[in-house]
């Protein structure tokens, strides 16, 4: 006769398996079988207790996107489902694999409108590439294994629904999970496609290599591919810190959230090089008049986001290796030289503000501070919004040991908080900082008592401007009144304190340095509040800066907003 076991803990047993090694949630009546089967196994899967679900979903995608290794949060029946969506999609769209688990009321009340009974299988479909309720406890631990190899495969969210009396159930130990059989493997070019780029390249006069996420762990490829063929490199914000921040030949981040000197080459580009990427933007920033080589492991990208001249079916690592056998080098280009010259002159602009006494406070100092006590494996997480576009400028990433993550393609408010849980758990000895927003702060704080209590040594900042900046620039380029968008002023450090934190309020640069060593030197969690000026920062998008299309006037108008005294454009760099 078969070893019996209960469903919920054959259950534990795949997540085990499969290297789960913590989950987030908030537990409800309706995961009560799962509670109990993830305390037998607590040694091994430690339970994560957030304060909203929302955080423990957010969690678990910067999990995945920090680690490679699936992220797992769950939610109880109704609203602990609900609070899971902005998570969720938020894995679904910078395309990483999560698994959520969403407890559901007894098969015996299933149908019965019953407390907190909803039909959770199509709300869960858009976000899910895999969405499944359990209909016996004896499929319960094959349908978990199922949902993690296809959110592996399909690098997207996994949806199971388990009825709780399910979990209880006592079923044959005989389940084996697949997790064994897991596999990945480079998806190798055709040499005709790299052929076909390599011609275009050497034939271009104005060459941009633009890089994405899918770049990850190429630096030294990308910098060959770059030096071969005399191009610059621009990056998408999911790409930041791949290649070192002060290379020579890194011009930073294209359209809003971006660098003066990555938009100017990429419109003056005839060709670019869309290597791992899906950015969103293309058609809107990229010139249509240049020739398009992309390269992606998905084909259903290929030609999504601009007419495309080659594409390339492959991994993009080996793909630019092979780019760089098989074409002739090239001398490096007055287009080059050109945009060497433009990223000096912007990386000068920025550090001309480190060290301004400006009250409030100008951004650029409280950012010297963080690449100064930055540990070499130091791990930053963004929160959206104006405090993205600051972080992409102004943090010097060394291209090695350094990550950064942020809510890309979704872009939800909320992201720093959860991504910073995430990094110190699975990164436990490394550095974390995350970077937030007022606005964005004040939706997750609460779980600054989920940092206190699992004493996860974390650097929270917060960018104090009483707005939501980036949308009252929205707001300003659409012409329409100021509305909705000025925040009260909050003391956050002390709301830190509150929960356990050490509390800094910052309103001067001369508090910085004791501050920020005091920051890397403690062992709970951090929060320190600074008050910043509420000022837009350049708007790289829309600038106001070339004789040819703008007056003399609206120039110098636009210089004395933005502190520009000698900036100038990549045209006239170029000559």
């Amino acid at each position: 006769m078969a070893k019996m076991i209960k469903a919920a803990s054959a259950m534990a047993k795949v997540l085990e398996s499969w290297g789960v090694d913590h989950l987030y949630g908030i537990p409800g009546g309706s995961f009560n079988s799962t509670m109990d089967a993830l305390y037998d196994l607590r040694r091994n899967i430690r339970y994560i207790q957030v304060r909203h679900e929302e955080t423990g979903a957010i969690a678990a995608a910067a999990d995945a996107k920090l680690t490679g290794k699936i992220g797992v949060c769950f939610g109880s029946a109704g609203p602990g489902a609900t609070h899971l969506f902005n998570g969720l999609y938020d894995a679904r769209m910078d395309h990483v694999p999560v698994l959520a688990l969403i407890g559901q009321v007894a098969s015996t009340a299933m149908n019965y409108d019953s407390f907190q009974e909803l039909n959770e299988n199509p709300m869960l479909a858009d976000v899910s590439i895999y969405n499944r309720t359990v209909m016996t406890p004896e499929s319960l631990p094959h349908v978990v294994d199922e949902a993690i190899r296809r959110a592996y495969e399909f690098k997207g969210v996994a949806v199971v629904t388990l009825p709780v009396d399910y979990g209880f159930a006592e079923i044959p130990d005989t389940f084996i999970s697949t997790a064994e059989n897991h596999r990945s493997g480079l998806l190798m070019p055709a040499a005709q496609d790299v052929e076909a780029a390599v011609r275009l390249i050497e034939q271009a006069k104005r060459p941009v290599l633009y890089i994405g996420q899918g770049t990850a762990g190429a630096k030294e490829e990308i910098l060959a591919l770059s030096d071969h063929f005399s191009m610059p490199i621009v990056a998408s914000v999911l790409a930041k810190g791949i290649v070192p921040d002060d290379a020579p030949d890194f011009l930073g981040m294209a359209a809003r959230v971006s660098t003066k000197p990555a938009n100017e080459a990429l419109q003056a580009a005839d060709l670019i090089v869309f290597m791992g990427s899906n950015f969103p933007f293309a058609r809107h920033f990229f010139p249509k008049t240049a020739k398009f080589i992309q390269v992606d492991i998905d084909s259903s990208k290929l030609g999504r986001r601009h007419q495309t001249d080659v594409a390339i079916l492959g991994d993009a690592k080996e793909t630019m290796k092979q780019m760089v056998r098989m074409g002739q080098k090239k001398p490096t280009t007055a287009f080059l030289k050109a945009n060497r010259k433009n990223i000096h002159n912007w990386r000068n602009w920025l550090r001309s503000f480190e060290d301004s006494n400006d009250v409030p406070m100008r951004v650029e100092p409280v950012f010297k501070e963080i690449n100064r006590i930055a540990a070499k494996d130091a791990i930053f997480i963004t929160d959206v919004g104006n405090t993205t576009i600051h972080a992409i400028r102004l943090l010097n990433m060394n291209g090695g040991g350094q990550q950064f993550t942020t809510s890309g393609w979704f872009a939800t408010m909320g992201y720093g908080i959860p991504g910073g849980i995430a990094a110190r758990l699975s990164h436990p000895d490394r550095q974390v900082f995350t970077l937030n927003g007022d606005g964005a702060f004040a939706m997750v704080m609460q779980d600054v008592l989920t940092q206190v209590k699992y004493k996860l040594p974390i650097i929270n900042i917060v960018f104090s401007n009483n707005s939501l900046g980036f949308i009252e620039a929205e707001q300003e380029d659409t012409n329409t009144i100021k509305y909705g968008v000025l925040l009260e002023d909050t003391d956050y450090a002390k709301i830190g304190e509150a929960m356990g934190a050490k509390g800094f309020t910052i309103t001067r640069r001369d508090q910085l340095k004791d501050v920020f060593d005091q920051a890397a030197r403690s062992d709970v969690p951090v929060v320190i509040d600074v008050k910043i000026e509420n000022k837009r920062p350049f708007p790289a998008e829309a600038m106001v800066l070339d004789p040819e299309q703008h007056s003399p006037e609206e120039i110098e108008a636009f210089k004395k907003r933005y502190d520009v005294s000698d900036m100038p454009t990549l045209r006239e760099l170029m000559g």
